[in-house]
C-alpha cells in the first residue's frame, strides 16, 4: 500500500524543495537597496487621494462576492455536465434548483440597485 503513495510523496518533496530553494535563492539574491521611487506611494501614477486607512465601498466587496460566486457556479457546472448521463433526473433537477436559486439571488441584487456603480 506505501507503494501507492510513494509517487506523490515523491512529488510534494520535489515541489516542496523546489519552492524552499527558490524562496531561499530570490532571499540571497536579491537587491535590499530600494530608492525613493520604489518607496513612492503608487497608485495609478498619481499621488494616493486620501489615507491607505479610508473606507472601501460596500458594492465593491459585494462585486466582488458576486463574481466568486458567479465563478464558483461555472466551476460547479462542468463536472455536472460532464456526469449528466450518470445523474438522470435527480441530477438534473438539483442543478435547475442551483441554478433558478442562483438567478433569484442575482434578480433581487439587480433589483435593488446593488450593481450600480455611481
Amino acid at each position: 500500500m506505501v507503494n501507492q503513495y510513494l509517487p506523490i510523496l515523491l512529488f510534494f518533496g520535489v515541489a516542496g524543495g523546489l519552492a524552499a530553494t527558490i524562496i531561499i535563492a530570490s532571499a540571497l539574491l536579491a537587491k535590499r537597496k530600494p530608492d525613493a521611487e520604489k518607496c513612492a506611494p503608487y497608485e495609478c501614477g498619481f499621488e494616493p487621494l486620501s489615507q491607505k486607512t479610508g473606507k472601501f465601498d460596500i458594492r465593491f466587496y459585494l462585486i466582488a462576492l458576486l463574481f466568486i460566486v458567479f465563478d464558483l457556479e461555472i466551476a460547479f457546472l462542468f463536472p455536472w455536465a460532464i456526469s449528466l448521463k450518470s445523474l438522470g433526473w435527480p441530477g438534473f433537477l438539483s442543478m435547475l434548483l442551483f441554478l433558478t436559486t442562483l438567478t433569484v439571488g442575482f434578480i433581487y441584487e439587480w433589483k435593488k440597485g446593488a450593481l450600480e456603480w455611481s
